[in-house]
């Protein structure tokens, strides 16, 4: 045996079928649209969500209130997690390596769930008014990161 004489198993490799290549390839003419109607016809691309000339689901539903595009959204983070970061000073990147945030660029703020029992230096865009006391309390520093 040598590489000349390797074959793919029969029937494991098939060829594609040819569409549109005359009567007796057995996808000849119509190519297997059918016949008749817009689908059938080269160039035809349907929009997303057509339903058929149903009206589409995304205009059947209604629609109430209002979203804000300028709306920022917050990782909020508790001080009784923070408190389990062994380190004094705690940067975005810290809360990142220990779990609590999936990127360094989030915005995040710090709520006063829980207590600090260590003084830490806590870097955040936004504390609450009750999580800046208990950081003072704790002889820590509550520093806010321009965004």
């Amino acid at each position: 045996m040598n590489l000349s004489n390797l074959h793919p198993a029969k029937s494991s490799r098939k060829n594609r079928k040819r569409k549109g290549r005359g009567p007796g390839s057995g996808r000849g003419k119509t190519a297997g649209r059918g016949t008749k109607g817009q689908k059938s016809i080269s160039g035809y691309s349907r929009k997303r969500g057509f339903e058929g000339g149903q009206m589409p689901l995304s205009r059947r539903v209604p629609k109430r209130g209002f979203t804000n595009i300028f709306r920022k959204e917050y990782s909020e983070i508790n001080l009784d997690r923070v408190e389990k970061i062994s380190k004094n000073t705690i940067k975005p990147k810290d809360l990142v390596e220990a779990g609590m945030l999936k990127k360094e660029s989030h915005i995040i703020k710090i709520l006063g769930r829980g207590e600090l029992s260590s003084p830490k230096e806590i870097h955040a865009h936004k504390f609450t008014q009750s999580a800046q006391k208990k950081i003072k309390k704790a002889g820590g520093k509550a520093i806010i990161i321009g965004s």
